[in-house]
């Protein structure tokens, strides 16, 4: 989630803003209330970046996929110590979800993670997070989504250099394919949130993931992933990047406005960059770094018009009633 699998976002969003509504995190104490929320997203953000970077750090010792691998399985171990889900009284078309679910977290975190290996942590971010605003504008379908997409493109001809010229093709490939998949996710993890109680679901797709990705990892890495550093380095990576950004979310989402937290989320490829600049040493040009200001900015845009849109509609419906 960005990762970037950041997130457990969209359904935690659906899900927890219906138990802590605005309306909810607006009788807290004002402004030190806010922060705290606040804070605790942006402590998430910071997590799963420097979780990725730490990653690609830990890539030439276990490969991607070992890393990918890593990653999963500890996460899916400690979701369930944590959640105790059940895994009874649930209908096919509820496991059907899971599994689908399960499968493309899978094959997000792989395909990100195969970009980490080739190109630069922010820009692979900034890649990636194309998904999810290419479904925030399919969503809304209003004229102004036109003018934050025409934003993102230019972003992204910038920081390819006008054709990736600079950039590793497939590590660009996999990056676009990441988000689509992250795309995928975000749906999924909705008709997760809907059929399953707390994080059940995610706890139950976690472990389908590790699963899927464990042969992989078990032929490109072998018996290098059970070397002590190499499952504490894998384990901390899993920590950093699942474990404590599901958690700071699912806290901050009890008390902070859906819409709130998604333009948050935008910020995750500025975070990116940093994470890469101070423990990888990947500098950005000038040219880059506004590349991704443009699709940070679009990505917001696309946000807010989303939320004045939904904000239109309970008008409308207030009037009617």
């Amino acid at each position: 989630m960005a990762t970037a699998e950041p997130a457990v976002a969209a359904a935690a969003a659906s899900a927890v803003s219906a138990e802590g509504s605005p309306e909810g995190s607006a009788k807290g104490s004002g402004r030190r209330d806010a922060l705290g929320p606040l804070g605790l997203v942006l402590a998430g953000g910071i997590s799963v970046q420097f979780g990725g970077a730490l990653a690609v750090t830990l890539m030439p010792r276990a490969g991607a996929l070992g890393v990918v691998t890593l990653r999963l399985a500890v996460a899916a171990i400690v979701l369930l110590v944590v959640c105790r889900p059940k895994v009874r009284g649930y209908s096919r078309a509820d496991w059907g979800t899971i599994v689908v679910f399960g499968v493309t977290m899978a094959a997000m975190n792989g395909l990100f993670y195969q970009s980490l290996d080739r190109i630069p942590l922010g820009t692979a971010v900034t890649l990636e997070v194309l998904g999810p605003l290419a479904l925030s504008v399919l969503a809304s379908r209003r004229a102004l989504n036109l003018v934050w997409a025409g934003l993102a493109l230019a972003g992204v001809f910038l920081l390819g250099g006008g054709g990736f010229s600079s950039l590793d093709p497939l590590g660009v490939a996999f990056a676009l394919s990441a988000g689509a998949m992250w795309a995928t996710y975000i749906i999924f993890s909705a008709r997760t949130g809907r059929r399953f109680p707390q994080a059940d679901g995610l706890a139950l797709a976690m472990v389908v993931a590790a699963v899927v990705f464990l042969p992989l990892g078990i032929v490109e890495s072998g018996s290098k992933l059970l070397a002590p550093t190499t499952l504490a380095l894998g384990a901390s990576v899993a920590v950093l990047s699942s474990v404590l950004p599901y958690t700071f979310e699912l806290l901050a989402l009890r008390r902070l406005p859906s819409s709130t937290f998604a333009i948050l989320m935008s910020l995750e490829p500025a975070l990116a960059a940093t994470a890469g600049f101070l423990i990888l040493d990947q500098s950005l040009s000038a040219m880059q770094a506004l590349a991704i200001a443009l699709v940070i900015a679009a990505s917001m845009g696309a946000v807010r018009t989303q939320v004045g849109r939904g904000k239109a509609r309970g008008l409308e419906a207030e009037k009617t009633a």
